[in-house]
């Protein structure tokens, strides 16, 4: 994700989200301000050992890149470090490697999130969707994403995404199916939301310039924002995350001390709230501490 021209983060727009909303924020944040950086360490590192409700999977080690041959042992390998901090796994392919993700997190006893990745390439899209279909069948999948910010990207209509998720939901009638995308569209585009069986959101403050110190409350607008569209639907914070290098976008700053700060306040909020959430592995921000750990 980036930033998104036109969604930039307002203290006011922000209190009148969350004030107006049916979900409120009930988790009171940390203040900071009081606490000595050794000590956001090691808060940090507490609510690492306490674990989340699920991690976005990043298979590609040093230099390695799309369309590089992915094994099954290097996707074991980091199975094993992340399965400690997490009861799901979320994959955003079911290609070049991406396949071996859901069979060994079940494999290890993990739940999976499974993601067809939809573009502009037609014949591409067939063999994503065939082998998500695949996967599903042979029951190393517990939620379907038909696409990942297709809309944001423009690389499909309207018509053709709901086609793909139409599609799948046939052929797999027992299995939770949605679509990601950035929090707003669901209510900007209501035919897509409609059709989905659940919503599957991504939520950065630091992309639409949110400072630090306001992170947690606009993230919870954020997913305010998505359930007020879904209505009654299970809604479900696919990403987000905060970059530890990358400097300054408007208020947002990128530091490894607001990578800690963001995580523990998310992480606990999303608890308290029984939210659940895809916490997205920067490879310059959480996915080195966690590498470190091991």
């Amino acid at each position: 994700m980036s930033y998104r021209e036109g969604h930039y983060f307002s203290l006011e727009n922000n209190s009148n989200n969350i004030n107006n909303s049916s979900t409120k924020n009930d988790y009171h944040s940390f203040d900071f301000s009081e606490i000595p950086t050794k000590k956001i360490t090691e808060l940090w590192n507490e609510t690492l050992q306490n674990g989340m409700h699920g991690i976005c999977y990043s298979m590609y080690e040093d230099g390695q890149k799309p369309e590089d041959t992915i094994t099954a042992e290097q996707v074991n390998r980091r199975i094993q470090i992340l399965k400690p901090y997490s009861k799901w796994v979320r994959s955003f392919s079911c290609i070049e490697g991406n396949e071996f993700i859901p069979k060994i997190a079940h494999e290890n006893g993990m739940q999976t999130l499974v993601g067809a990745w939809l573009s502009d390439d037609l014949e591409k899209n067939e063999k994503e969707i065939e082998a998500l279909i695949q996967l599903a069948k042979e029951g190393c999948v517990n939620i379907v994403a038909v696409g990942n910010e297709v809309m944001y990207r423009g690389d499909l209509t309207e018509d053709q995404l709901v086609d793909y998720i139409n599609r799948v939901k046939l052929a797999l009638p027992n299995i939770p199916v949605g679509y990601v995308d950035a929090y707003y569209e669901f209510s900007h585009r209501p035919r897509i939301t409609e059709v989905c069986d659940l919503i599957l959101t991504n939520c950065y403050p630091y992309w639409e310039g949110c400072p630090i110190e306001n992170a947690l409350n606009h993230m919870v607008s954020m997913f305010n924002s998505a359930k007020d569209a879904g209505q009654r639907k299970r809604v479900i914070i696919t990403e987000t995350g905060w970059p530890s290098q990358g400097g300054s976008l408007k208020g947002a700053v990128a530091t490894d001390e607001n990578v800690k700060k963001y995580f523990i306040e998310t992480v606990s909020w999303c608890k308290e709230n029984d939210v659940e959430i895809f916490y997205f592995l920067h490879s310059m921000s959480l996915g080195k501490y966690v590498l470190k750990v091991k």
